[in-house]
């Protein structure tokens, strides 16, 4: 796998471009804005696609680069389901993998820096990208955007310590010139959060430090909850550059799911989009969209593995939450032409005096 640990000396901050060589699909973990022009021109002389944008949580002493990447490249923003940011594409839960290429990374949950932090692992390389919630001899912070100490500490002994101690780990920042350590290390050396160390020595550690607020705080957040995108960028786009897996359909996204509206779907219901209603055989027995297959939502990943993904699936369910479900599901997998319908079969009004329903 392809690796790169680049670095932002305002904010101290580590963004990692990752990317299967034989595919050249790429990932970024944590883009930093003020970066961005830099990082457009490694990926655009290296030839990648890049796929997605991570996110380990929402920042607050710098801006991210997502919106801009989304923008750029057609690329996914990716964060936890527990982030409150409602502009990505993906919002991951715990232990969800995303695939770039042939390459994985695995999100886990570790709230205690903020409530939506999370780290992703690369198992096959024996890599871990841990954010703000463990760095080199150091931790995160605990006393803003609804961070906790004791939460912290159970999040980085479940969900790193757990892991291999020769993983390397590569930490949101360092202050210090450090570039990587090893969950081993850590253990061993971290002097707040040695594995010796108990959960009440943690919390007086943390309770004892005296830090100023960041900088950036009162912009930074606020810029990240819309994917680092200013007013005036997000309406340009929206109105000059939709995804460029987006073209197939006029998607609109909601708490980052994909969406069509029913006026659009009943208008191209004869296209060459496959129709996949993910409700329970009962309730698709008794009223659906003509031409839809019925694949329930717990079924729906074993199924796709034989469909064709250039083909655009649209989604349908009651209401639109498990189709949603169901298009983030696929998106994970590589399906980049899928969407929900909005409202599901509530909005269509399906009938039995509906000629198109079956």
């Amino acid at each position: 796998m392809f690796f790169r640990q680049l670095f932002d000396r305002v904010s101290c901050t580590y963004t990692y471009l990752l990317a299967d060589p034989q595919t050249n699909e790429a990932v970024l973990i944590d883009p930093v804005k003020d970066q961005f022009s830099r990082d457009v021109g490694l990926i655009e002389e290296l030839g990648f696609t890049l796929r997605y944008t991570f996110e380990t949580h929402v920042h607050a002493d710098h801006i991210t680069a997502s919106g801009l990447f989304r923008q750029k490249f057609g690329s996914r923003s990716v964060i936890s389901a527990t982030s409150g940011v409602n502009c990505a594409d993906i919002l991951l839960q715990d232990e969800e993998v995303v695939s770039f290429g042939n390459c994985q990374l695995q999100g886990r949950t570790t709230p205690g820096h903020t409530s939506g932090c999370m780290i992703y692992v690369n198992h096959a390389e024996n890599m871990v990208f841990t954010g703000d919630t463990l760095f080199i001899r150091g931790c995160g912070r605990t006393d803003f955007q609804q961070g906790s100490s004791e939460v912290l500490y159970h999040s980085v002994h479940n969900k790193i310590y757990s892991l291999p101690d020769e993983m390397i780990i590569y930490p949101g920042h360092d202050y210090r010139g450090r570039t990587a350590s090893t969950v081993g290390e850590e253990k061993r050396f971290n002097p707040r959060l040695r594995a010796s160390n108990t959960l009440e020595q943690f919390v007086q550690i943390m309770k004892d430090l005296t830090l100023s607020m960041p900088k950036k705080i009162d912009v930074a957040v606020p810029a990240n909850l819309h994917c680092g995108l200013t007013e005036q960028e997000r309406t340009d786009v929206i109105a000059l550059s939709p995804l460029a897996s987006d073209m197939w359909a006029p998607i609109q996204r909601k708490f980052g799911v994909p969406e069509v509206d029913v006026k659009w779907l009943r208008s191209n219901l004869n296209n060459s989009h496959k129709l996949i209603d993910v409700r329970e055989p009962s309730e698709y027995a008794n009223g659906h969209i003509k031409g839809a297959e019925n694949v329930p939502l717990a079924s729906l990943s074993s199924v796709a593995v034989t469909w064709n993904r250039e083909q655009p699936i649209v989604l349908i369910c009651h209401s639109g939450k498990r189709s949603g479900r169901g298009a983030i599901s696929l998106a994970q997998k590589g399906f980049e032409k899928v969407a929900s319908l909005a409202g599901g079969m509530l909005a269509w009004g399906a009938t039995s005096n509906d000629s198109s329903c079956g």
